[in-house]
């Protein structure tokens, strides 16, 4: 299949160095809020990229819940492959793909646990069936059939019908440090503007890269 002429202009508008924040941080938080008011579908959805031992990459969507000048957060199973390997390798990458406001932001840093204290908080937060998920599923374990899913499932759900629901010992969350965060506006005839924040020791250095 050759879908060589399916393409479309990036047209919504420019961006220069006067429109971004010293801050990257404030600027995520601007940008963000402009797409929860565009109604960007899942604006907290972003693809995260690790890398094993072996140097081979995966990618996978996860969900933004907590970020702020410490870093972005996002919450896992600590047996998961993404949590394997970034015990191998704590290198990682993250991608806002906001294509209907023609625009993505990549975050590249280190991933680190964050405390128990704060996964609980976030933990409570969740509805029930989310807190039972976590218990049921081993995530990214191999398992034969959707049955198999459902009656760990349902297992869980009897063992915590009554009560609250504790914080499993092997989920809870990543923060994500940045080391290097690029804002890239869609420009016409694919002259992009891109803006990359790379972290020096007294802040953060602002430089304009080429498309």
């Amino acid at each position: 299949m050759d879908i060589s002429d399916y393409r479309r202009e990036y047209n919504q508008g420019g961006l220069s160095r006067e429109d971004l924040d010293n801050s990257p941080f404030i600027q995520f938080e601007k940008w963000f809020k402009q797409a929860m008011k565009a109604d960007v579908p899942d604006a907290s959805a972003m693809s995260l990229a690790t890398v094993s031992a072996a140097g081979k990459p995966s990618q996978r969507t996860v969900l933004l819940k907590l970020f702020d000048e410490k870093g972005f957060v996002f919450f896992t199973n600590y047996s998961s492959q993404k949590a394997k390997e970034i015990s191998e390798n704590p290198n990682v990458s993250l991608l806002f793909p906001w294509t209907t406001l023609e625009r993505q932001i990549e975050i590249n840093g280190q991933a680190e646990k964050i405390s128990t204290a704060e996964s609980l908080k976030y933990f409570l937060t969740r509805p029930k069936g989310s807190q039972i998920g976590a218990w049921a599923s081993a995530q990214s374990s191999p398992i034969t059939s959707r049955q198999i899913l459902e009656s760990q499932l349902q297992k869980m759900k009897n063992k915590f019908s009554k009560g609250g629901i504790p914080l499993p010992d092997h989920w809870g969350g990543y923060r994500v440090v940045p080391e290097i965060i690029e804002f890239w506006q869609g420009g016409v005839n694919r002259l992009h503007d891109r803006f990359e924040y790379t972290r020096k020791d007294n802040g953060w250095e602002i430089k304009r890269l080429q498309p």
